[in-house]
């Protein structure tokens, strides 16, 4: 009998393949790093083809470290950077033009003729987003728009649309299977999360044709199967979702009123609304959580554009640190960042601001500011947004947590992590394996096979958390809060209109 599921977590810098066991225990662990592409500023760009690429190796690597065959391996999972988007020749299925990144302010433009055409409120009803070149819809506009006879190619039928769920899962099964599944389909500006259903008033308001578009199924059950070329046997592909939504799987929180956040590239709170779908009037988005058995169900969410790219930033960028881990111990070698505030709008402000016109930006800083400094001011900035999103999500739901459940890289930072309970004056907890992401992935996949018979058979066996509680008095909490709002507001607006 099987004894496996692979977990495919292809993110934003690098993809990854993770093999889980029945007991959900991590065997064996693939990564592989990608190539980033910034034509413009404010523009980030991928290949798809590495992409493929680097998570073919990284699913063959992981096989291999484990020396596990095709026939031991149940189903693949797969969970993925949302919101980039790639165009692909449907016969030949050779991309058209590079993937454009969720990151990516390209498409920016088209969001403001789209607005000035009074469409916001529409968007908004339909798909609980906000009209921004965060989401795919945009995206696609502008590759039809940029590569010459791209329009005439779609509506011929000539042209496929993906996210990068679609994008693998159609090279593993060699284009027999075009699809996706609801919670990658709600980032893309153009999907109903009512009816469940690609709507006809957005794919015209966008002129994209519906033939571009992947069949929508269920985020747990088999999509098809990965080619016996690529992995030595035939897989089932059973469990597909969005990387945060696979995260919020991932860490059980599939009642209404549980709470995740992960610390990656960016941060992206979500908190479970069942099959409520709120509308925000924070700054906050509504989103599918996951369709099982036919039944949706959703999450507000708060998309913060940079976090774990700020620590990066530190160590490429300015040359701070050799290494993410040394910014636990640099920030904790000053008692406090001296005043400085850093507000890291490196590519605009996401929730609760969405603003676009923003740039990053360093505030209180003194002939006695040193490298320390800034560097803590970076981590806190992280633990900022989050409580910026926290008390969005409050302010919607009428819900405040008394636990804030976290994974994600970054989360790692034990600094990092007593400053953001700290912040929000809640406990927050870290679980003892910090692959949730690809966990949620391989649960979904293995339910979807049967593989596992429910949560129940995993949940019983989660390690105790690590808890982190707050110690920082309410008046100096609040302080520091007031500060950072301050700084923010001196961060907004700063590219000037068209120049975005």
């Amino acid at each position: 009998m099987a004894g496996f599921v692979l977990a495919l977590d292809q993110g934003t810098t690098s993809s990854r393949a993770l093999l889980f066991d029945a007991s959900g225990a991590i065997v064996a662990v693939e990564q592989f790093e990608f190539s980033q592409s910034f034509p413009k500023p404010g523009w980030v760009e991928h290949d798809p083809e590495e992409i493929w690429q680097s998570q073919l190796r990284a699913a063959r690597g992981v096989l291999e470290k484990a020396n596990v065959k095709a026939g031991d391996v149940a189903a693949i999972g797969i969970t993925n950077q949302r919101e980039t988007t790639v165009v692909w020749d449907r016969k030949t299925g050779q991309p058209i033009h590079p993937a454009i990144v969720w990151q990516s302010r390209q498409s920016s433009g088209i969001c403001e003729t789209l607005r000035a055409k009074g469409l916001e409120e529409e968007v908004r009803s339909r798909t609980g987003l906000l009209i921004d070149s965060y989401f795919s819809g945009t995206k696609i506009r502008f590759i039809l728009d940029v590569v010459p006879g791209a329009q005439a190619r779609a509506e011929a039928g000539e042209l496929c649309f993906g996210t990068i769920d679609t994008w693998l899962i159609h090279r593993f099964t060699k284009g027999r299977v075009f699809a996706t599944e609801p919670s990658n389909a709600s980032r893309t500006l153009l999907f109903n999360i009512h009816d469940g259903t690609w709507d006809p008033f957005l794919l015209d308001a966008l002129g994209i044709p519906r033939s571009m578009l992947p069949e929508v199924k269920d985020s747990s059950g088999v999509f098809g199967e990965a080619d016996p070329e690529w992995l030595g046997g035939a897989i089932p592909i059973a469990g597909v979702a969005g990387d945060q939504q696979s995260a919020l799987f991932g860490q059980g929180c599939v009642s209404p009123g549980l709470a995740k956040n992960t610390y990656g590239t960016g941060c992206f709170l979500l908190m479970n609304t069942g099959r409520e779908a709120p509308r925000s009037e924070a700054g906050l988005i509504t989103t599918v959580a996951w369709r099982l058995g036919g039944r949706l169900e959703y999450a507000l969410e708060g998309s913060i554009f940079v976090a774990g790219s700020a620590v990066q930033w530190l160590r490429d960028g300015l040359g701070f640190v050799g290494s993410a881990r040394e910014t636990d111990a640099l920030a904790r070698s000053v008692p406090d960042t001296d005043g400085v505030v850093v507000v890291p709008a490196f590519v605009g402000l996401g929730a609760p601001y969405w603003d676009e016109a923003a740039r990053g930006t360093i505030v209180g800083i003194t002939r006695g500011t040193s490298r320390a400094h800034i560097t803590r001011a970076t981590l806190e900035s992280i633990a900022y947004q989050t409580r910026d999103v926290m008390g969005a999500m409050a302010q919607d739901s009428g819900i405040e947590p008394a636990v804030l459940h976290v994974d994600g890289g970054a989360c790692e930072n034990d600094f990092l992590m007593q400053f953001q309970a700290d912040i929000l004056g809640i406990t927050v907890e870290r679980p003892a394996v910090l692959e949730v992401t690809a966990m949620g992935a391989a649960t979904l996949a293995g339910l979807g096979v049967g593989f596992w018979r429910d949560r129940s058979e995993l949940d019983a066996r989660v390690e105790a958390p690590t808890s982190f509680e707050p110690t920082m008095p309410e008046d100096e909490r609040e302080s520091r809060y007031r500060t950072w709002l301050r700084a923010v507001e001196r961060s907004r607006g700063w590219v000037e209109e068209g120049a975005v």
